[in-house]
């Protein structure tokens, strides 16, 4: 067939791809609006294979324009994307989906015909949706029993909770192997208080150093994507506003009301974008992952609180009986420790205590045999 200037083969191709690929999207959105169960949640897919068919003109306009009249039908792998949509339900499919949308962001980002059109800013928009859907939404529950249960997670996975167990754990375990290796060597006590205080700053200072750059890393993630977000915001307000509709009846809103409740929030540039952070990115712009300077300090704390267990009884005494009582008062901070660790578990004291209890001193008792032979070994 005749084509005209309008593209090379190559961009021929390109488009040709991009069609096949939108197509695709289309059905499998179909078949997913078909056997979802939840009313809202059909919707948001059938919303969303419109999208993948507007967007397959755009494409197939591409290709008319270079005298090329496509005569594409679904590939075999949406069709077996599709039926195992409804032989197994819409779970088995999404997290290929979502593999699938962020594919076709990636590949329309460096794609200026694609750009102009705002594809990415769409597809980077059903991926995140999409997201949400599979791994935030419960299946056949109603919100208030899903509220209760998120509600109940957070507290049980707490993340300042978690932080402050094994932040404490690590200073016990790591310096509580040191000394025990410098007492098998059977230096003095004074070598040992200053290795175990050495260890305690060592550790505490490299803890607080890697929580600093973890969360400035994340933050300045966060102030990225919000910056792609704000972008897409004025670039493709339309495709937001399609966006937080989506949103909203993903949670449960009429499409009437959750419509009504985008068109009112993109009236607000500062309120759609706050809204966008929160219900698509997951980030709270007045604190995009709090202060790195605060997680680095309370890292340095928690574990000098665990380094410094071990070390005190060096503090009063040296010999054997510190040796003791240092595996002793050692011992109860691990057995609490497993005790603590049971907020986040939920299994039984007893079990998760001991548990501890036995690993941190077998590691201790490896380490002390480790010092006694270098010790044996060492020329005198």
């Amino acid at each position: 067939m005749s084509r005209h200037d309008g593209g090379s083969p190559a961009d021929v191709a390109r488009w040709r791809g991009h069609l096949q690929a939108e197509l695709d999207g289309a059905l499998i959105y179909r078949t997913l609006a078909e056997v979802e169960p939840q009313p809202e949640l059909a919707e948001v897919y059938r919303r969303l294979a419109e999208a993948e068919l507007r967007h397959a003109e755009h494409w197939r306009a591409k290709l008319r324009e270079a005298g090329v009249e496509p005569a594409l039908k679904p590939s075999w792998r949406a069709r077996v994307l599709s039926w195992l949509a409804r032989r197994f339900g819409t779970e088995v499919v999404l997290p290929v989906i979502v593999q699938q949308e962020r594919g076709d962001r990636a590949r329309y980002d460096a794609q200026m015909d694609a750009r102009s059109a705002g594809l990415p800013a769409a597809e980077r928009s059903h991926a995140r949706l999409l997201s949400m859907i599979a791994g935030t939404t419960p299946r056949g529950l109603p919100g208030s029993v899903i509220a209760r249960l998120e509600g109940r997670h957070r507290f049980v996975g707490g993340n300042a909770l978690r932080a402050a167990v094994l932040g404490a754990n690590d200073g016990l375990v790591s310096n509580l192997n040191l000394v025990m290796g410098v007492a098998g060597a059977e230096l003095s006590g004074d070598a040992i208080l200053i290795t175990g205080l050495a260890g305690l700053l060592a550790g505490a200072t490299s803890m607080a150093l890697g929580e600093w750059l973890s969360v400035q890393s994340a933050r300045e993630l966060f102030e990225q994507q919000l910056a792609i977000e704000a972008e897409e915001l004025d670039e493709v307000p339309e495709e937001e506003q399609e966006e937080l509709a989506l949103i909203f009846q993903a949670k449960g809103l009429p499409e009437p009301r959750a419509r009504e409740m985008a068109e009112r929030l993109m009236s607000d540039r500062t309120a759609a974008l706050d809204t966008l952070a929160r219900e698509e990115l997951g980030i709270d712009p007045e604190e995009l992952g709090g202060s790195a300077l605060t997680a680095a300090a309370t890292s340095f704390v928690l574990f000098a609180v665990g380094a410094i267990i071990p070390v005190v009884p060096f503090l009063f005494s040296a010999g054997r009986g510190a040796v003791a009582s240092s595996i002793v008062v050692s011992g109860l901070a691990l057995f609490g420790i497993g005790a603590a660790i049971t907020l986040l578990t939920g299994r039984s004291v007893w079990y998760s205590g001991l548990r501890q209890l036995g690993i941190g001193l077998l590691t201790a008792a490896v380490t002390y045999g480790v010092g006694a032979l270098i010790g044996i070994s060492l020329p005198t």
